[in-house]
């Protein structure tokens, strides 16, 4: 049983909001993301992700659905290239991709009670990749424990002021450590391309639909899946004495000065050393002896994998 974590909120300035429009959004972003967005009803969100036609991850983004078309929220560093690439596909369809950052105000919540929190906040119910609205502020709850909240900017400060009243104010590295802790791959500047969505776990927590049409790197995705050909998944990992940093190398003696992997994100652990998701080979993961940004770095410890690395 895990230890109780009070609820906290974090303002997500390092995030942005790109906002897809137009009467053939959906279909357009059907034929574009790894998630079935056709399968969205008004109010529901999910993790979906954009691949290059290789099949390797662009972007992971939580898509929310709303009346006028859809809100994608991802890291800021990598916001402005994927909306003008995304743009660069939507050709003759009736759709528009635009950056609404400076229409909406993200923070986010976590820690026990968060899913509640910000459900009461949006008058909605505390349902996993659920919304709803209140006043303009969107409530999204993403599980029990976590949740965002986006609001219009001339509604932040009061929004802040209510939160603060149910949860502690904290800096952007309890937001990533209770991501990194739900085993959700963000995908910035240093991993664009470095993995098909399969490697990033991003299938067990329902960011991959196995069962839509046709999308950008479909066909790699597919392959990956029903081939057997994964020899890379994503881990719960800790680390003391040295600093993970997204797109940094992991090694093992199996595979000498060859990286055995890679950092996908990082954050400070209040117990010391750093909380990280890395993607590595199996074999690696099996036998537990990773090490950071050098065969002779700081030793890895694993906190957890899928089943399927588990030994048999």
């Amino acid at each position: 049983m895990s230890d109780p974590q009070p609820p906290s909120f974090t303002d997500l300035s390092h995030n942005a909001v790109i906002a897809i429009t137009g009467d053939d959004a959906t279909a357009f972003l059907q034929g574009q993301l790894t998630n079935d967005v056709e399968a969205l009803k008004a109010g529901d969100a999910q993790w979906t992700g954009w691949c290059s036609p290789k099949g390797r991850l662009l972007a992971t983004f939580l898509l929310v659905k709303r009346p006028d078309g859809y809100l994608a929220m991802l890291p800021a560093e990598i916001a402005p290239a994927i909306a003008k690439r995304l743009s660069m596909f939507v050709l003759r369809s009736k759709a528009k991709v635009e950056d609404a950052s400076a229409r909406y105000k993200a923070f986010g919540l976590a820690g026990d009670g968060a899913g509640e929190i910000a459900a009461a906040i949006a008058s909605g119910d505390a349902l996993p990749m659920r919304t709803a609205e209140k006043d303009g502020v969107i409530g999204v709850v993403l599980e029990a424990t976590r949740a965002v909240l986006l609001a219009p900017p001339e509604a932040a400060a009061t929004l802040a002021e209510t939160l603060a009243s149910r949860a502690a104010r904290a800096g952007p590295e309890t937001w990533e450590r209770a991501s990194i802790r739900a085993g959700i791959p963000i995908i910035v500047a240093a991993t664009q391309e470095a993995f098909v969505p399969q490697m990033a776990n991003f299938d067990l927590v329902g960011g991959v639909s196995f069962r839509k049409g046709c999308y950008t790197g479909q066909e790699i995705v597919a392959r990956t899946q029903y081939r057997g050909i994964l020899k890379k998944r994503m881990a719960l990992a800790h680390v003391d004495g040295a600093t993970p940093t997204p797109g940094q190398s992991v090694y093992s003696p199996a595979f000498g000065d060859q990286s055995a992997g890679t950092v996908v994100n990082a954050a400070p652990s209040p117990d010391g050393g750093y909380d990280f998701l890395v993607v590595a080979q199996l074999e690696s993961l099996r036998e537990g002896n990773l090490r950071l940004g050098s065969p002779d770095g700081a030793p890895i410890a694993i906190r957890s994998h899928p089943a399927e690395t588990a030994p048999q």
